[in-house]
C-alpha cells in the first residue's frame, strides 16, 4: 500500500512541474525576446548618433558645401558600418543651410531596426533617429569658402 501511494504521489508531481514549466517558460521567452529587441534597439540608436555627429563634424569642416556634402555622407555611412548597421536601412539627410561662416549646418541620419528572427517582433517596425548641428568655423578663410 506504502509503494503504490509513493507511486502516485511521484507521478502527481512530475504532472504539477510539467505544468508550472508550461506557465513560466512563455513569460520567460517573452522577456528574453525583449531583452534582445531592447539591445538591438539601443545598439542602433548608439550607431545613429555617432554617425550623425560624425556627419556634422565632415560637413562643418569641409572646404566647400559640395565637398561637405559628399565627405559627410561618407563619414556617416562609414560610422554606421563600424557598428555593423546595414547600409540599406540607413538614410543620411544633410542641411548645409547656406554653408556660410558662422553658420550652422545640420546632419540627420535614421536606421530602420531589424527584429528578424524574433518571434511575434518581425512585425514590428522601429526607427531610431538622430540629428547633430555644427556651427562652421566663423574664422575661416573666405577662399575655402567659396571654392
Amino acid at each position: 500500500m506504502v509503494r503504490r501511494m509513493r507511486t502516485w504521489l511521484a507521478r502527481g508531481e512530475s504532472g504539477q512541474a510539467l505544468v508550472e514549466a508550461a506557465i513560466v517558460l512563455p513569460v520567460l521567452l517573452v522577456l528574453v525576446f525583449g531583452v534582445v529587441m531592447a539591445g538591438r534597439v539601443v545598439h542602433a540608436k548608439i550607431a545613429v548618433q555617432a554617425a550623425a555627429r560624425e556627419a556634422g563634424r565632415a560637413l562643418a569642416t569641409a572646404p566647400s558645401e559640395d565637398q561637405g556634402l559628399t565627405d559627410a555622407d561618407d563619414a556617416a555611412r562609414s560610422a554606421a558600418d563600424g557598428y555593423g548597421l546595414a547600409a540599406d536601412g540607413l538614410t543620411v539627410d544633410l542641411q548645409p543651410n547656406g554653408f556660410e561662416r558662422g553658420g550652422t549646418v545640420r546632419a540627420t541620419v535614421s536606421y530602420d531596426v531589424g527584429l528578424r528572427g524574433l518571434p511575434l517582433l518581425d512585425a514590428l517596425d522601429i526607427t531610431v533617429s538622430s540629428s547633430h548641428s555644427e556651427q562652421v568655423d566663423p574664422y575661416r578663410s573666405r577662399e575655402a569658402v567659396h571654392r
